[in-house]
Protein backbone atom coordinates (compact mmCIF):
# COMPACT_ATOMS: atom_id res chain seq x y z
CA UNK A 1 0.00 0.00 0.00
CA UNK A 2 1.34 3.51 -0.86
CA UNK A 3 1.87 6.07 1.86
CA UNK A 4 -0.68 8.22 2.51
CA UNK A 5 -0.81 11.98 1.10
CA UNK A 6 -0.85 13.19 4.65
CA UNK A 7 2.13 11.27 6.01
CA UNK A 8 4.12 13.77 4.58
CA UNK A 9 2.68 16.74 6.14
CA UNK A 10 2.50 15.33 9.44
CA UNK A 11 6.00 14.69 9.37
CA UNK A 12 6.71 18.03 8.75
CA UNK A 13 4.16 19.35 11.58
CA UNK A 14 6.37 17.46 13.57
CA UNK A 15 9.53 18.97 12.41
CA UNK A 16 7.79 22.08 13.46
CA UNK A 17 7.06 21.04 16.60
CA UNK A 18 10.72 19.89 17.23
CA UNK A 19 12.34 22.84 15.94
CA UNK A 20 10.51 24.69 18.57
CA UNK A 21 11.15 22.20 21.39
CA UNK A 22 15.23 22.57 20.25
CA UNK A 23 15.06 26.95 20.76
CA UNK A 24 15.51 29.01 23.85
CA UNK A 25 12.30 31.01 22.62
CA UNK A 26 9.54 31.74 20.19
CA UNK A 27 11.05 31.66 16.56
CA UNK A 28 9.50 33.39 13.69
CA UNK A 29 7.84 31.43 10.64
CA UNK A 30 10.53 32.97 8.19
CA UNK A 31 13.52 31.04 10.86
CA UNK A 32 10.96 28.11 10.86
CA UNK A 33 10.81 27.57 7.06
CA UNK A 34 14.72 28.23 6.46
CA UNK A 35 15.86 25.30 8.85
CA UNK A 36 13.75 22.86 7.79
CA UNK A 37 14.14 23.77 4.05
CA UNK A 38 9.93 24.22 3.59
CA UNK A 39 7.84 26.93 1.64
CA UNK A 40 7.24 29.88 3.48
CA UNK A 41 3.06 28.90 1.91
CA UNK A 42 3.47 25.48 3.78
CA UNK A 43 5.36 26.64 6.94
CA UNK A 44 2.08 29.10 7.10
CA UNK A 45 -0.58 26.55 6.93
CA UNK A 46 1.25 23.83 9.09
CA UNK A 47 1.74 26.47 11.64
CA UNK A 48 -1.98 27.60 11.56
CA UNK A 49 -3.38 23.78 11.82
CA UNK A 50 -1.06 23.34 15.32
CA UNK A 51 -1.84 26.48 16.66
CA UNK A 52 -5.35 25.49 15.94
CA UNK A 53 -4.61 22.47 18.23
CA UNK A 54 -3.08 24.09 20.70
CA UNK A 55 0.46 22.26 20.40
CA UNK A 56 1.94 25.92 19.11
CA UNK A 57 0.80 29.44 20.16
CA UNK A 58 1.03 32.20 18.10
CA UNK A 59 2.71 35.78 19.46
CA UNK A 60 1.29 38.79 16.96
CA UNK A 61 3.02 41.28 18.40
CA UNK A 62 6.30 39.51 18.21
CA UNK A 63 5.19 37.56 14.56
CA UNK A 64 6.70 34.68 16.24
CA UNK A 65 5.73 31.32 17.10
CA UNK A 66 6.40 29.04 20.10
CA UNK A 67 4.81 25.36 21.84
CA UNK A 68 1.78 25.34 23.14
CA UNK A 69 -0.14 24.00 25.69
CA UNK A 70 -0.83 21.13 23.95
CA UNK A 71 2.77 20.38 23.79
CA UNK A 72 3.23 20.95 27.56
CA UNK A 73 0.47 18.09 28.22
CA UNK A 74 1.66 15.96 26.11
CA UNK A 75 5.22 16.24 27.72
CA UNK A 76 3.71 15.84 31.32
CA UNK A 77 1.74 12.59 29.74
CA UNK A 78 4.61 11.19 28.96
CA UNK A 79 6.63 11.95 32.44
CA UNK A 80 3.59 10.04 33.77
CA UNK A 81 4.57 7.03 31.94
CA UNK A 82 8.05 7.13 33.39
CA UNK A 83 9.68 6.09 29.97
CA UNK A 84 12.95 6.36 30.74
CA UNK A 85 12.97 4.39 33.95
CA UNK A 86 11.06 1.77 31.42
CA UNK A 87 13.68 2.02 28.80
CA UNK A 88 16.66 1.85 31.14
CA UNK A 89 15.82 -0.86 32.94
CA UNK A 90 16.72 -3.74 30.62
CA UNK A 91 20.04 -1.78 29.47
CA UNK A 92 21.16 -1.93 33.12
CA UNK A 93 19.77 -5.37 33.42
CA UNK A 94 22.58 -6.42 30.49
CA UNK A 95 25.40 -4.12 32.27
CA UNK A 96 25.10 -5.40 35.25
CA UNK A 97 25.28 -9.32 33.90
CA UNK A 98 28.41 -7.87 32.07
CA UNK A 99 29.90 -6.13 34.60
CA UNK A 100 28.69 -8.29 37.65
CA UNK A 101 28.35 -4.26 39.58
CA UNK A 102 25.44 -3.06 40.47
CA UNK A 103 24.21 -0.35 38.21
CA UNK A 104 22.56 2.65 38.37
CA UNK A 105 20.09 5.75 36.46
CA UNK A 106 20.33 9.39 37.54
CA UNK A 107 18.78 12.47 36.53
CA UNK A 108 19.42 16.01 37.63
CA UNK A 109 17.33 18.13 40.13
CA UNK A 110 18.35 21.01 40.53
CA UNK A 111 21.60 20.91 41.99
CA UNK A 112 21.00 17.31 43.42
CA UNK A 113 21.21 13.88 41.39
CA UNK A 114 18.11 11.91 41.74
CA UNK A 115 18.19 8.02 41.22
CA UNK A 116 15.68 6.35 39.11
CA UNK A 117 16.59 3.04 38.91
CA UNK A 118 19.00 0.46 39.91
CA UNK A 119 20.11 -3.05 39.16
CA UNK A 120 21.57 -5.37 41.17
CA UNK A 121 24.20 -8.45 40.87
CA UNK A 122 23.06 -11.89 41.96
CA UNK A 123 25.11 -11.01 45.29
CA UNK A 124 24.40 -7.18 45.94
CA UNK A 125 26.44 -4.96 48.18
CA UNK A 126 24.58 -2.66 50.67
CA UNK A 127 24.73 1.06 48.77
CA UNK A 128 23.54 4.54 50.25
CA UNK A 129 22.40 5.29 46.46
CA UNK A 130 19.18 3.80 46.15
CA UNK A 131 15.59 4.92 44.07
CA UNK A 132 14.26 8.04 45.24
CA UNK A 133 17.75 8.90 47.05
CA UNK A 134 19.22 12.50 46.72
CA UNK A 135 22.57 13.74 46.69
CA UNK A 136 24.27 16.59 46.16
CA UNK A 137 25.15 16.36 41.99
CA UNK A 138 28.71 17.32 42.22
CA UNK A 139 30.10 14.49 44.21
CA UNK A 140 28.36 10.59 42.96
CA UNK A 141 30.01 10.38 39.48
CA UNK A 142 26.60 10.32 37.80
CA UNK A 143 26.13 14.15 38.70
CA UNK A 144 29.30 15.52 36.97
CA UNK A 145 28.70 13.15 34.12
CA UNK A 146 26.21 15.10 33.36
CA UNK A 147 27.35 18.64 34.78
CA UNK A 148 30.26 18.44 32.54
CA UNK A 149 28.07 18.60 29.52
CA UNK A 150 26.02 21.36 30.80
CA UNK A 151 26.63 25.25 29.60
CA UNK A 152 29.37 27.30 32.50
CA UNK A 153 26.48 29.51 33.03
CA UNK A 154 24.08 26.77 34.28
CA UNK A 155 26.64 25.03 36.60
CA UNK A 156 27.46 28.65 37.38
CA UNK A 157 23.68 29.28 38.48
CA UNK A 158 23.23 25.70 40.24
CA UNK A 159 25.83 26.58 42.66
CA UNK A 160 25.91 29.90 43.43
CA UNK A 161 28.38 30.19 46.65
CA UNK A 162 30.35 28.02 48.69
CA UNK A 163 27.01 26.89 50.51
CA UNK A 164 26.53 24.84 48.02
CA UNK A 165 29.40 22.30 48.20
CA UNK A 166 28.11 19.90 50.52
CA UNK A 167 30.27 17.10 51.32
CA UNK A 168 30.08 13.91 52.55
CA UNK A 169 33.37 12.27 53.01
CA UNK A 170 35.50 15.30 53.38
CA UNK A 171 36.49 14.31 50.11
CA UNK A 172 35.00 16.22 46.70
CA UNK A 173 35.32 20.35 44.99
CA UNK A 174 34.44 22.48 47.77
CA UNK A 175 34.10 25.86 45.14
CA UNK A 176 32.79 26.44 41.76
CA UNK A 177 36.57 26.73 40.05
CA UNK A 178 37.16 23.21 41.78
CA UNK A 179 34.18 21.91 39.95
CA UNK A 180 35.06 23.21 36.86
CA UNK A 181 38.12 22.45 36.43
CA UNK A 182 36.91 18.60 37.65
CA UNK A 183 34.20 18.66 34.97
CA UNK A 184 36.64 20.14 32.02
CA UNK A 185 38.75 17.02 32.81
CA UNK A 186 35.92 14.36 32.79
CA UNK A 187 34.99 16.25 29.66
CA UNK A 188 37.70 15.15 27.55
CA UNK A 189 38.24 11.95 29.43
CA UNK A 190 34.83 11.00 28.03
CA UNK A 191 33.76 9.86 31.61
CA UNK A 192 33.01 10.81 35.68
CA UNK A 193 34.50 8.91 38.74
CA UNK A 194 34.10 8.92 41.73
CA UNK A 195 36.13 7.09 45.21
CA UNK A 196 35.13 7.53 48.48
CA UNK A 197 33.15 10.79 48.07
CA UNK A 198 29.45 9.41 48.63
CA UNK A 199 30.91 6.33 50.67
CA UNK A 200 33.75 5.51 51.95
CA UNK A 201 35.11 2.54 50.55
CA UNK A 202 32.80 2.46 47.28
CA UNK A 203 33.44 4.09 43.29
CA UNK A 204 31.82 5.09 40.98
CA UNK A 205 31.79 5.42 36.93
CA UNK A 206 29.40 7.28 34.77
CA UNK A 207 28.15 8.28 31.70
CA UNK A 208 25.81 10.66 30.60
CA UNK A 209 22.68 10.21 28.78
CA UNK A 210 21.64 12.39 26.02
CA UNK A 211 18.25 13.83 24.26
CA UNK A 212 17.19 15.22 21.21
CA UNK A 213 19.15 18.38 21.35
CA UNK A 214 22.35 16.60 22.56
CA UNK A 215 21.84 17.38 25.85
CA UNK A 216 22.63 15.65 29.06
CA UNK A 217 19.04 14.11 30.34
CA UNK A 218 20.60 11.17 32.51
CA UNK A 219 23.27 9.24 33.48
CA UNK A 220 24.55 5.66 34.05
CA UNK A 221 26.85 4.84 36.29
CA UNK A 222 28.42 1.60 37.71
CA UNK A 223 29.65 1.45 41.79
CA UNK A 224 31.81 -1.39 43.24
CA UNK A 225 33.82 -1.41 46.50
CA UNK A 226 37.48 -0.09 46.33
CA UNK A 227 39.31 1.51 49.38
CA UNK A 228 41.43 4.38 49.14
CA UNK A 229 43.02 5.82 51.57
CA UNK A 230 44.75 8.65 49.73
CA UNK A 231 43.18 12.61 49.64
CA UNK A 232 43.17 12.56 46.29
CA UNK A 233 42.63 8.78 43.89
CA UNK A 234 43.56 8.70 40.53
CA UNK A 235 41.78 5.56 39.36
CA UNK A 236 39.78 6.20 36.09
CA UNK A 237 38.94 2.44 35.26
CA UNK A 238 38.36 2.83 31.54
CA UNK A 239 37.54 -0.92 30.92
CA UNK A 240 34.79 -0.74 32.98
CA UNK A 241 34.08 2.83 31.66
CA UNK A 242 33.61 1.43 28.28
CA UNK A 243 31.57 -0.97 29.49
CA UNK A 244 28.85 2.07 31.01
CA UNK A 245 29.76 4.24 27.94
CA UNK A 246 28.22 1.53 25.45
CA UNK A 247 24.77 1.26 28.46
CA UNK A 248 25.09 4.83 27.94
CA UNK A 249 24.87 5.13 24.10
CA UNK A 250 22.54 2.44 24.04
CA UNK A 251 19.71 4.08 26.05
CA UNK A 252 20.60 6.99 24.01
CA UNK A 253 20.04 5.58 21.25
CA UNK A 254 16.72 4.07 22.81
CA UNK A 255 14.96 7.74 23.21
CA UNK A 256 16.38 8.87 20.18
CA UNK A 257 19.06 11.25 21.73
CA UNK A 258 21.95 12.78 19.88
CA UNK A 259 25.58 12.39 21.56
CA UNK A 260 27.06 15.30 22.28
Amino acid sequence: MGESSDVPALRRGLAILRALAGRAGPVSAGVLARELDLPRSTTYHLLAELVAGGFVVHLPEERRYGLGVAAFELGSAYLRHDPLERLAGPVLRRLVDRVGRTAQLGVLHGGELLYLVKERPSQPQTLVTDVGVRLPAQLPASGRAMLAHLPAAQVRAMFPSTEHFVLRTDRGPRNLPELRRLLAEERRRGWAVEDGLVTAGFASVACPVFDHTARPIAAVAVTFRHSCEAPACGGTWPELAEDVAHAAAALTARIRGRTA
